[in-house]
């Protein structure tokens, strides 16, 4: 399934009426099942007091349910202002690891301009899993998702 076909789906959910929460969870259970090297599929979302708050997820739990900006690759995203791939998640100084099968991890930040609303984290236990194809694909999931905050802003 591509960018495309997830973003087209989660069209018709918004269509019908879906609320922001269940767009989320459908964007995550769809991203996840896209790829067979996505082993951890989540959503953080950055709260006003700058700390990152784990919404929806498939995969093992973690302890990492709160991140502050600056800490592990997902907290660094935040601070850097930018997309994070990291094909070997051992070499990372900073790495939080929420499962030792961890290889590679990428966060693709929601973001609109300069306001960021939330990220997606994917982890795979297999190094090197994203290749710029995969990586454009959650990036256009994520720029939907970014309208979608957006709209719910406005009402």
């Amino acid at each position: 399934m591509t960018g495309d076909d997830i973003c087209k789906k989660l069209d018709e959910m918004s269509h019908q009426g879906e609320k922001l929460e269940n767009l989320l969870k459908n964007a995550v259970q769809l991203l996840h099942e896209s790829e067979p090297a996505f082993h951890w599929t989540g959503i953080y979302e950055l709260s006003s007091d700058q700390v990152l708050r784990l919404g929806h997820f498939i995969g093992a739990s973690t302890e990492h349910v709160f991140i502050s900006v600056g800490k592990g690759i997902c907290g660094s995203a935040i601070a850097d202002r930018c997309n994070k791939n990291i094909p070997d998640v051992s070499l990372e100084e900073n790495y939080l690891a929420c499962s030792t099968s961890t290889k590679s991890e990428l966060v693709i930040l929601i973001r609109k301009g300069e306001t960021i609303f939330a990220q997606i984290d994917i982890d795979s236990h297999d190094h090197n899993a994203f290749d710029p194809q995969i990586e454009k694909k959650v990036e256009k999931v994520a720029e939907w998702l970014a309208d979608a905050y957006v709209a719910v802003q406005k009402h």
